[in-house]
C-alpha cells in the first residue's frame, strides 16, 4: 500500500516534478519557493532573456475546473505583488522581460499542462 502524503509533501513533489519538466523544456532555475511577506513564488526561472514566475498547482481531482481554475484573481494578485517585491530586492533583474506561467498537474494526467503568459501583472 502506498504511503499517504501530506498536502505539503504532494505540493513539494509537484514543484520538483514541474521544475524538472521545465528544465527539460529549456528553462533554467533561478530560485525555488521564494517567500516574502506578500506571498510565495513556487519557481522563478530564466527562459532566454525572460524571467518567468511560475505557479505550480496540483489537484487530485479535476472537479470545479481542476488545478488551472484554482489560480483565481486573488491568487494572481498575490503572485504579482510577490513578483514586484522580488524585482525590488533584485534590481539587476528589474529590466528583464517578465511573465507569469502556470503549471497544472493532476492525478488523472501524467503530463503537466504548461500555460505560458497565463496572466499579466498590471
Amino acid at each position: 500500500m502506498a504511503p499517504q502524503w501530506s498536502r505539503q509533501q504532494r505540493g513539494n513533489a509537484s514543484e520538483q516534478r514541474a521544475c524538472q519538466w521545465l528544465r527539460e523544456q529549456g528553462l533554467e532555475l533561478v530560485t525555488q519557493n521564494w517567500r516574502c511577506r506578500l506571498g510565495e513564488i513556487d519557481l522563478i526561472m530564466q527562459h532566454g532573456d525572460t524571467l518567468v514566475f511560475v505557479e505550480v498547482r496540483y489537484r487530485a481531482q479535476d472537479d470545479f475546473g481542476g488545478a488551472l481554475a484554482s489560480v483565481d484573481q486573488r491568487k494572481q494578485r498575490r503572485l504579482v505583488l510577490a513578483a514586484r517585491h522580488y524585482l525590488s530586492r533584485f534590481p539587476q533583474r528589474a529590466n528583464q522581460p517578465c511573465r507569469f506561467d502556470v503549471i497544472a498537474m493532476s492525478a488523472s494526467n501524467d503530463a503537466p499542462i504548461w500555460i505560458e503568459n497565463a496572466f499579466y501583472g498590471e
